[in-house]
């Protein structure tokens, strides 16, 4: 079977796992990487940055699968533009699950979106477009996690937990059954969220700022 063709749009940390994950999967071929114009002719796992972002509809000639591979901690809005600029470009972007993670057929996963090493998506859960379940996350029953969320390695949402859109969660994050995290929120590594919070909320213990 011939392989489809994926352009990587992103240079950094992200776009090396998502690259392996791409590998695993075996039914994409990357075509090439496009980042900053600093980073042109960089190797990222032997893949070259062809191009910078600002010439993205250029290559939906050749390419007509995109990935966007940029992490985000503070503000999804970058990873945003660029979902919006591969859009408006022409480009399909597949969601992307891994080989090991645990994905229930009762889940529904937006376009854009990747999920990690052994990250679990239990059944009744809703995720939205361009989205990161990375690494070991837990992803349980009824969660709706809306579009442009990071959900960090080994953070556990419990069932019918609500994420706004562009939040992010940090690495080990637990949220308790039922909670509510607004839109554009963030909450801090290792923290236990037990209490909703409302939009553009900044959770690092007991005391949002």
């Amino acid at each position: 079977m011939k392989k489809k063709s994926i352009l990587i749009i992103g240079a950094g940390g992200h776009a090396k796992s998502c690259i392996d994950l791409i590998e695993q999967l075996g039914n994409y071929q990357i075509s090439g990487i496009v980042g900053l114009p600093s980073e042109i002719g960089r190797n990222v796992l032997n893949y070259k940055v062809i191009d910078s972002d600002q010439n993205l509809a250029f290559h939906v000639q050749n390419c007509e699968n995109a990935l966007i591979a940029i992490g985000q901690i503070s503000t999804a809005s970058l990873r945003i533009q660029l979902f919006e600029k591969a859009i408006d470009a022409g480009y399909n972007l597949p969601t992307l699950i891994s080989p090991s993670a645990t994905v229930s057929p009762h889940s529904k996963i937006g376009r854009g979106t990747i999920v990690m090493r052994g990250a679990v998506v239990n059944a009744g859960s809703v995720i939205g477009d361009n989205c990161i379940i990375n690494s070991q996350a837990i992803v349980e029953h009824d969660v709706e996690i809306s579009s442009h969320c990071h959900i960090s390695t080994g953070a556990i949402l419990n069932g019918k937990v609500s994420i706004g859109t562009g939040s992010f969660l940090g690495s080990g994050a637990i949220i308790k059954e039922g909670v509510r995290i607004g839109p554009n929120s963030l909450v801090g590594m290792g923290l236990a969220v037990r209490k909703d919070l409302s939009s553009g909320s900044k959770f690092y213990g007991e005391e949002l700022k």
